[in-house]
C-alpha cells in the first residue's frame, strides 16, 4: 500500500489536518511544529489532541511528520544558539510525544564559523542529551542540498552523524529527492547506483520516509529551491521511480509544493497513486 501525503498547516489544529488529508486522500501528513522561521509554537489542545488520534486511528493516517523550524541549528559555533536551539528540540520532542510513535523531522544544521567535524559532533551531542528510550518519537535528519555551510549534504556526513548518536533506533534519516538532486546524487539517471552507494555507507534500513520534491535547479547546484512537481529537472517520471523502487516503496512520502495548494495536492496524491506499481 502507497503511504502519501503531502505538508499542511496546523493553524486549525490537528484534527483539521486529518480531515484535510482525507478529502485529498492522504494517509500521511507533514506540519510545522512551530514557526518555521522562528521560536514560537502553538498550544496544543488536549481535546483536538484526542479527537485527532481517534480520526487517524480510524482512518489509517499514519506517520504525522512534525517538522522543525528551519532556524533551529543544533550545530552552531555561538553557545547562545545552540542553548536556544536544543530548548526548541527538548520542548519539540516532548510535544510529538503527545501523539505516539511519530516522525520528527529537522535539518542537520550548518557549520558556520566552524569545521564540519566539530558541528557535526556538536549535533549528535545534542540529539544525545534530549532523547531518551522511553521516547517513542523518531527523530529523522533530512538529507540537505549543500547549501553554504550545511552539514549533512553527503551520506559520509550522515554516516558521521549517526555514528555518534546513543540510541541509534530513535535517529533515522530522510531522503529528500530535490535535496539528494542538489547534493550532486543523480537519481533521475543512476537511482540504483545512489541507493546502493547509501546502502553501503549507511544502510537503507536507517531511512525513515521520502521527501517528492521536484527541484529548480540543475544536478549538483546545492540549491534546494523546489519546482511544482513534473515541471522541474527531476520530472515527474523519475520522482515516481523514487516512490516505485523496491527499497524504498513501502516508506512514506510527502510532497512539498513551492505553493502548497490543496488543489495542486490532491492532483499530485492522484497522480501518484495512478503511478505506483510496487
Amino acid at each position: 500500500m502507497l503511504t502519501i501525503g503531502c505538508h499542511m498547516s496546523e493553524k486549525e489544529g490537528y484534527l483539521a489536518m486529518a480531515l484535510e488529508a482525507e478529502s485529498l486522500n492522504a494517509n500521511t501528513l507533514q506540519f510545522f511544529t512551530r514557526n518555521p522561521r522562528g521560536g514560537h509554537a502553538k498550544k496544543l489542545d488536549p481535546q483536538d489532541l484526542g479527537a485527532f488520534i481517534e480520526y487517524a486511528d480510524e482512518h489509517h493516517i499514519h506517520p504525522i511528520v512534525g517538522y522543525a523550524s528551519y532556524t533551529m541549528n543544533l550545530a552552531a559555533k555561538d553557545q547562545k544558539e545552540r542553548d536556544y536551539a536544543r530548548m526548541i528540540f527538548a520542548e519539540d520532542v516532548a510535544r510529538m510525544e503527545e501523539t505516539p510513535h511519530q516522525l520528527y523531522a529537522m535539518h542537520c544544521g550548518s557549520a558556520v564559523g566552524q569545521d564540519a567535524d566539530k558541528a557535526i559532533t556538536d549535533l549528535a551531542q545534542a540529539i544525545n542529551a534530549t532523547l531518551t528510550p522511553s521516547q517513542t518519537t523518531k527523530v529523522v535528519l533530512m538529507v540537505m542540498p549543500g547549501r553554504g555551510t550545511e552539514i549533512g549534504a553527503t551520506f559520509e556526513q550522515m554516516q558521521a552523524i549517526l555514528q555518534q548518536v546513543t540510541l541509534a533506533d530513535h535517529v533515522a534519516v530522510g531522503l529528500d529527492t530535490c535535496a539528494l538532486w542538489s547534493a550532486g546524487y543523480d537519481i533521475v539517471h543512476d537511482l540504483d547506483g545512489v541507493l546502493d552507494s547509501f546502502d553501503k555507507i549507511i544502510g537503507l534500513d536507517r531511512v525513515a520516509m521520502v521527501h517528492l520534491n521536484d527541484s529548480e535547479y540543475d544536478l549538483g547546484a546545492h540549491e534546494g529551491r523546489h519546482a511544482a512537481i513534473g515541471s522541474g529537472k527531476i520530472g515527474f517520471d523519475a520522482l515516481a521511480a523514487v516512490m516505485n523502487h523496491p527499497k524504498l516503496a513501502k516508506l512514506p512520502f510527502i510532497i512539498e509544493e513551492p505553493h502548497g495548494t490543496l488543489a495542486e495536492y490532491k492532483k499530485d496524491i492522484a497522480d501518484f497513486r495512478a503511478a505506483y506499481t510496487a
